[in-house]
C-alpha cells in the first residue's frame, strides 16, 4: 500500500466538531473544507463500494488496525476522504488518501477505537476531484462498532505453502506461527524446518499441554505431547503411536484428528482408520480427504493405556473428528456408515491416487456424516446418540467446537465430504442440540477450521474467498448466538500462502517462543525419501536416503530404499550394488530380494529374477507383488503351471493386483481356455484399464474361434478406449478397433478404420503390419468379419 505523509489541520465545518489528519493531494485545503461542508451525511452518491471492512462489523478492542478498502469502477476520483462520524458523542473525523486503500496509524485508530466503543460510527469514503474543484464523484458509506468484549488469547496455526502436493513432498516447508490480533505485524514463526509431516495440534482448555500428530519413523499414527513452555523441545520421549492400540491386529493406523481432552490427562483419536487422502489439481482446493473407517480410542497420558471409547468404537461406522465439551464429560464426534474403497487393495499408504477413489472423484459417489455425542464416562463410554440439529438433515456435519462455556456448538455444514469443501458454512446451535442457525459471518467460498475464544465471545476461521490461499478471519457471537460480519487478520497470512487449523490458546501472546524439533533421526529421512518416491521424484527420494545412511550407514532399510529407487531410475549397476549390501547384513530381507529379482528381469535374466523372487518369497509368502511378478518370471520362462500357482496366490492376497490378472489371462490363451481369459482379461481392464490388458481383452471378444465369446459392442468399447489412450496414432489399436467394428456388423466403419491403420503403420515403417490389416481390410470390405 502506498505510504502516506499526514498533516493535522483544524477548519470549522457545518459550524461544529473539528476534522482533523487531512492530507493535502490534488487539493488545497480550503477547497477540501468546502467538499466536507458540501457533503451531507446519509445522502450517498454511490458509484464506489467499500470491500473492507464490511458493513456492520464488529471489533475487539485490542484489534490491529484494519486496512479499509474500495473500488469505483470507472470513476476519476484523484483524492478519496474517509470520514468517520461517532454515535456516541456526535464527534468526526477526516482523513485523505490517494489510494483505494487506507489503513489508520496507531495513534489515529487508537482514537476511533475509543469514540466507537459499543457504539456505531458510520464510516463514508468520498471519491473527489481535484482537476474540478473538488467536486464529489462518488461515496457510500458503512457502520462499524468495537466491543467491549476483549479476544484475550493468541492465535496458534499452521502456515502452509500450496499446493497440497508440494507441501507433503517438503514438509520443512511448513510453519507454525503463534500471534495476537493486536500485533500489527505477522505473528512470530515458533516452529519451522521440521522434516516430516505435522498436522493437527489441540490444547488442554488452560493451554498447558499442546498435542500434535506427527509422521515420525514413518508411522503415521505418531503423535506428540508436551507441557506448554516458552521454549519447548519435542523429544523421543514425548512421542506415541496409535499404532500401539490393538498392534496385534496388523491393521494400519494413521490417527487423524486427534484432541486433547480439557484437562491435559486424556487424548482421543481415530484409529484402525482408512481416509479418502489425495492431492487433486489447482490450488484453491489441492486436496480432497474425509475418513470413510475408524473407530475412536483413548490414550491415557497418566497411565500410557489405549483403550477404545464404547458407543463410538462400531467397526460398522466411520467415526472420527472428535471434540471434547468443556468438562470433558461428552464427546461429540462425527459418524457414517463405514465404506469400503473398490480399488484399494491391501496398500498401507495414507495418500491415495485418482483412481483409487475413482468412486468419489469421478462417479458422483457422496458421502455425508451426522455428528454423534456419547459420555466419557471415565473413559468407559455409553450409548452414542445423533445430535439433533446436525443429523440426519441431508447434509454432511463436521468439525464441532464447544463455546468454552457450554453454551453453543458450531459446526460445519456442506453437501458432502468434510476437509475443503468449497461450500462448507459455519452453523450455531444450543450445546444440547436443537436448531442449527447459519453464522452471519460466513463468506462466500470456504468456512471452516474454527476456534472460540476462551472467553466464548469470538471465533476465529478460515475461508479461502478472494483467493485461492486460505486465510484467517475473526468475528463477535452475541448472547444469542449471533455473529457479526468476518473481519481479515490481514497480517496473520502471507500473500503464496495458506494459514489453517487456527486455534486459541489460554496463553500470553509469547506464552510459546520457539518449538524445537529434537526426535529426527535415519528413519525420519527415510521417511522424507520414501514420500518422494512415491510421488514421483526419485532424485530427490535417494538425497532422502543418502541423509539417513549418512547418519546410520548400517540402516538397512535405507539402503534397500536406495537400491529400489535407483533401480527406478533404471541406475542398475549402482541399485544392485546397494541391495547386495544390504543382503550382506540381512541375507534374507524379502524386499532386497524382490529390488534384485526386478533389476534381473530388466537385465534380461529371468534366471536369475527367479532366483531371487523365490528367495523372497519364502521368507515373505504374503508379499502380492513378490507372488505375481514370481508368476511372471516363470510364463517368460515357459513354466506356465508354476507361475499359476504363484499368480493365482497373488491375486487371493491382493484382489486388485491387475498384471497378475493378466498374466493368467496369457495362461488361458496358451493352454486354449478362452472362456477363462476373458474373465481374467476382464478382471485386469476393470482394476487398470491401460493399453496392454485393452489390447488382449477387445481383440480376444472381437476375433475369438468360439462365437459364443465374441461381443462385438462390447469390443468396440474397449477398443475405442485404446484409441483414445493412444491418440489414434497406434496402427495396432486401430487394427483392434476395425476387428471390433466388423464384429458388430458396422462394416463401413470397419474398412476405413482399417484403412487408418495401414497408413499409420506404413508411416512407421511397419511393412509387415501394414501388410497383415490390409488383408483384414480387404475382408470387412466384402462385409466379413476376422475370426481368429
Amino acid at each position: 500500500m502506498k505510504k502516506t505523509t499526514w498533516h493535522i489541520v483544524a477548519c470549522a465545518v457545518c459550524g461544529a466538531a473539528a476534522w482533523a489528519g487531512l492530507l493535502l493531494l490534488k487539493l488545497p485545503e480550503r477547497k477540501i473544507a468546502k467538499t466536507l461542508a458540501g457533503y451531507q451525511p446519509g445522502k450517498d452518491a454511490g458509484g464506489v463500494t467499500v470491500d473492507a471492512p464490511f458493513d456492520g462489523t464488529v471489533f475487539p478492542p485490542e484489534m490491529a488496525a484494519p486496512v479499509f478498502s474500495w473500488h469505483a469502477a470507472g470513476k476519476e476520483a484523484d483524492t478519496w476522504l474517509i470520514l468517520f462520524r461517532f454515535a456516541a458523542d456526535g464527534k468526526q473525523l477526516a482523513f485523505a488518501a490517494d489510494a483505494t486503500g487506507w489503513q489508520p496509524g496507531l495513534a489515529q485508530w487508537e482514537r476511533i477505537k475509543k469514540a466507537c466503543v459499543e457504539k456505531p460510527a458510520s464510516v463514508t469514503v468520498l471519491g473527489v476531484s481535484g482537476r474540478n474543484s473538488g467536486v464529489i464523484l462518488c461515496s457510500a458509506s458503512i457502520s462499524m462498532r468495537v466491543s467491549h468484549d476483549s479476544v484475550e488469547a493468541p492465535i496458534f496455526y499452521r502456515d502452509v505453502n500450496l499446493p497440497f502436493g508440494e507441501a507433503i513432498k517438503d514438509p520443512s516447508r511448513i510453519r507454525w506461527r503463534l500471534g495476537s490480533v493486536s500485533s500489527q505485524k505477522p505473528p512470530p514463526v515458533v516452529l519451522e524446518k521440521l522434516p516430516i509431516c505435522g498436522n493437527c495440534h489441540s490444547f488442554s482448555q488452560d493451554g498447558k499441554v499442546l498435542g500434535m500428530d506427527v509422521d515420525y519413523a514413518n508411522d503415521k499414527g505418531s503423535y506428540v505431547t508436551t507441557d506448554v513452555a516458552q521454549e519447548i523441545n519435542l523429544t523421543k520421549e514425548k512421542l506415541i503411536t496409535w499404532s500401539d492400540y490393538r498392534k496385534a491386529d496388523g491393521q494400519q493406523t494413521f490417527g487423524l484428528l486427534s484432541q486433547v481432552s480439557p484437562d491435559g490427562r486424556y487424548v482421543i483419536s481415530t484409529v484402525k482408520d482408512r481416509s479418502v487422502f489425495l492431492p487433486t489439481p489447482g490450488l484453491e482446493f489441492s486436496q480432497l480427504f474425509f475418513p470413510i473407517q475408524g473407530i475412536l480410542a483413548v490414550y491415557d497420558r497418566r497411565t500410557g493405556e489405549f483403550k477404545s471409547l464404547p458407543g463410538a468404537d462400531d467397526p460398522e461406522f466411520v467415526q472420527s473428528n472428535p471434540v471434547w465439551s468443556p468438562d470433558g464429560k461428552t464427546v461429540i464426534f462425527a459418524r457414517s456408515k463405514a465404506y469400503k474403497l473398490r480399488n484399494l487393495g491391501s496398500k498401507a499408504s495414507l495418500l491415495l491416487t485418482q483412481d483409487e477413489c475413482r468412486e468419489f472423484l469421478k462417479e458422483g459417489k457422496t458421502f455425508q456424516y451426522d455428528l454423534y455425542r456419547v459420555p466419557f464416562n471415565g473413559g468407559k463410554g455409553g450409548n452414542p446418540e445423533p445430535l439433533k440439529g446436525a443429523s440426519q438433515n441431508g447434509r454432511s456435519n463436521y468439525f464441532p467446537k464447544y463455546s468454552p462455556d457450554g453454551k453453543w456448538i458450531v459446526f460445519c455444514r456442506a453437501a458432502s465430504f468434510m476437509l475443503l469443501q468449497p461450500d462448507s458454512e459455519l452453523y450455531i446451535m444450543p450445546a444440547d442440540g436443537g436448531d442449527a442457525k447459519r453464522l452471519e459471518c460466513n463468506l462466500p467460498r470456504m468456512n471452516s477450521w474454527h476456534s472460540w475464544s476462551p472467553n466464548s465471545r469470538w471465533l476465529v476461521f478460515s475461508s479461502k474467498t478472494g483467493t485461492p490461499y486460505t486465510r484467517l478471519f475473526l468475528t463477535h457471537i452475541d448472547e444469542k448466538g449471533g455473529s457479526s460480519p468476518a473481519v481479515l487478520l490481514a497480517h496473520f497470512t502471507e500473500p503464496d500462502r495458506a494459514a489453517n487449523i487456527p486455534e486459541f490458546v489460554n496463553l500470553k501472546a509469547d506464552g510459546i517462543r520457539k518449538i524445537r524439533e529434537q526426535f529426527i533421526d535415519d528413519v525420519s529421512f527415510i521417511r522424507a525419501g520414501n514420500a518422494f518416491r512415491e510421488g514421483g521424484e526419485l532424485d530427490k527420494a535417494v538425497g532422502e536416503y543418502k541423509k539417513a545412511l549418512a547418519l546410520k550407514p548400517g540402516n538397512v532399510d535405507a539402503l534397500v530404499n536406495l537400491g529400489t529407487a535407483l533401480s527406478d531410475m533404471n541406475h542398475l549397476p549402482e541399485a544392485a550394488a546397494c541391495l547386495h549390501k544390504a543382503l550382506g547384513m540381512a541375507p534374507a530381507h524379502a524386499v532386497a530380494l524382490y529390488n534384485l529379482a526386478i533389476i534381473s528381469a530388466k537385465q534380461g535374466d529371468y534366471d536369475e529374477a527367479i532366483r531371487y523372487c523365490s528367495d523372497s518369497v519364502k521368507g515373505d509368502p504374503m508379499a502380492a507383488s513378490a507372488q505375481s511378478n514370481l508368476g511372471i518370471f516363470l510364463l517368460e520362462k515357459g513354466r506356465a503351471d508354476e507361475a499359476l500357482a504363484h499368480l493365482s496366490k497373488a491375486t487371493r492376497l491382493d484382489p486388485n493386483k491387475d498384471n497378475a490378472f493378466f498374466a493368467m489371462g496369457r495362461i488361458m490363451v496358451r493352454k486354449g481356455l478362452l472362456s477363462e481369459a476373458v474373465r481374467y482379461y476382464s478382471e485386469a481392464v476393470r482394476i487398470a484399464p491401460d493399453e496392454q490388458y485393452l489390447n488382449a481383452l477387445a481383440w480376444l471378444l472381437a476375433t475369438a474361434p468360439d462365437p459364443s465369446l465374441r461381443d462385438g459392442k462390447r469390443a468396440v468399447e474397449l477398443a475405442t478406449r485404446l484409441c483414445d489412450l493412444t491418440r489414434y496414432q497406434s496402427p495396432r489399436a486401430l487394427d483392434i478397433l476395425a476387428a471390433s467394428c466388423a464384429e458388430a456388423g458396422l462394416f463401413p466403419e470397419a474398412a476405413q478404420t482399417a484403412e487408418k491403420a495401414v497408413e499409420c503403420a506404413l508411416k512407421q515403417g511397419n511393412q509387415n503390419l501394414a501388410l497383415e490389416i490390409g488383408r483384414r481390410r480387404d475382408l470387412y470390405r466384402q462385409s466379413q468379419a476376422f475370426h481368429q
